[in-house]
Order: C-alpha cells, then sequence, then structure tokens
C-alpha cells in the first residue's frame, strides 16, 4: 500500500514538474515574442518619429528661409521709405511753417527765437535788437543740446511713467526771471520735442509736419504735397 502511494506521488511530482518545465518555457517562449513584437512596434514608430522629425526640419528650414527672406525685404523697404522721407524733407524744406503750404518741414528741438526777438525788442535799440536776440536764441540752443544739461524728471501718467521737463529747474527759473516766461517756453518747447525725437543724440532733427493739424505728416501727405508744389513751379515757369 505505502509502496503504491509512493508510486502515485512521485507520478504526481513528476508530471507536476513536466507540467511546470511546460508552462516555464511557454512564458519564455511568450515574453520572447512579445518582446519581439514589442521591439518591432518599437522600431516602427521610431522609424515613423525620425521620417516626421525630417519632414518638419525640412519645413523649419523652408520657413527660416523665407522669414530671412522677409526680413532683407522688409530691411530694404523701410531703408526705401527713409529715402523717400529724406528727400521729400529736402525738397519740403522751404515750404515749411508757411501759409504756402499745411504739410512742410517742422525742424524739432530749435529754439524759436520770436520771443526772444520781442524782449530784446523792448529793451535795446538799433542793430543791438538783433545782435542781442541772436546772440541768446544761439546760447540757448547749445544749451538745449548740451547733454550733460538733464532739465527732466519722471512723474507718473495712470499706470504709466514719463519723462517732463522740470518747470523747477534753475536755470529754466532763470531764464524766466531774466528773460520773461515766453522765453522759457520756447526752451522747454524745444527740449520736449528734442527729448521726444532724437533724446540720444540731443541735436535738432528735421520731420516731415502737418501744420494744420498739428502732427507729423504721413509719408504719402508728403508726396501729395510735394507733387503739388512740382506742379505749381511748372505752371509758374510758364506763365
Amino acid at each position: 500500500m505505502n509502496d503504491d502511494m509512493n508510486e502515485v506521488l512521485n507520478r504526481f511530482k513528476e508530471e507536476r514538474e513536466q507540467l511546470m518545465k511546460t508552462f516555464t518555457e511557454g512564458y519564455k517562449k511568450l515574453l520572447k515574442d512579445k518582446d519581439e513584437e514589442l521591439e518591432k512596434m518599437f522600431k516602427d514608430k521610431n522609424e515613423e518619429l525620425e521620417e516626421a522629425m525630417k519632414e518638419e526640419r525640412s519645413e523649419f528650414e523652408d520657413l527660416e528661409y523665407i522669414n530671412t527672406a522677409l526680413c532683407i525685404k522688409l530691411r530694404q523697404t523701410n531703408d526705401e521709405i527713409q529715402e523717400a522721407h529724406q528727400e521729400l524733407i529736402t525738397g519740403l524744406r522751404g515750404l515749411s511753417g508757411g501759409e504756402r503750404s499745411t504739410i512742410g518741414v517742422k525742424t524739432m528741438g530749435q529754439v524759436d527765437e520770436k520771443p526772444f526777438l520781442r524782449v530784446c525788442e523792448q529793451r535795446f535799440s538799433g542793430q543791438d535788437v538783433a545782435l542781442q536776440s541772436a546772440r541768446l536764441c544761439s546760447e540757448w540752443q547749445e544749451r538745449v543740446g548740451d547733454p550733460r544739461w538733464q532739465p527732466f524728471k519722471i512723474q507718473t501718467c495712470g499706470d504709466k511713467f514719463e519723462e517732463v521737463v522740470d518747470e523747477e529747474d534753475e536755470e529754466l527759473k532763470k531764464l524766466s526771471e531774466e528773460w520773461g516766461e515766453d522765453a522759457k517756453k520756447a526752451v522747454k518747447t524745444a527740449l520736449e520735442e528734442m527729448n521726444e525725437f532724437n533724446a540720444s543724440g540731443r541735436f535738432i532733427v528735421p520731420v516731415l509736419w502737418n501744420f494744420g493739424h498739428g502732427r507729423r505728416a504721413t509719408l504719402k501727405e508728403g508726396i501729395a504735397a510735394h507733387v503739388k508744389h512740382q506742379i505749381n513751379t511748372l505752371k509758374r515757369k510758364r506763365t
């Protein structure tokens, strides 16, 4: 009885080991097949990604080339616009601020000599009027263009900061006391224009100007005024 039992147990043990062996081999084969399947899948996906990246890279290079070409064209266009502005400024200088034309050239940062002339007319006579007025205007024009003189202050405007002329600047106050408020206003205006149009250079700048509306003239307005001036010049020559 014991021998039979031992034989059954041994057979059961052998069968179990065989099943475990078969299961292990099958499981290993399944893992191997899955590994090969996953490896192939990853390889295919990697090839797809590389191809997509290659296409993206090619498109990016094309866009970069187009962007470079557009930047060059934009720079050329800006240069041409600046040249056109300069040509118009040269052509319209003679019409600046007069009654003959609404569009002309305004020199930003230039001290208006009329207030100095008026006060000199009150204090001097004869040739001294023009000489003193020219001297004063020249001195203050030089002062306005001197970057070492900084009669400005920062003030808030809503949620922004802006730089404005400091009314309490000692030199401006002295100018007002000696030569009047109008002379001070002329220098203040020149400072404001200088600070807006050429703060870094501190020298006068000619600008296309719409005197009728008190603003910068557009290129279109400048061209129209120049053409009108040329036509009127031709008409005068014919008559």
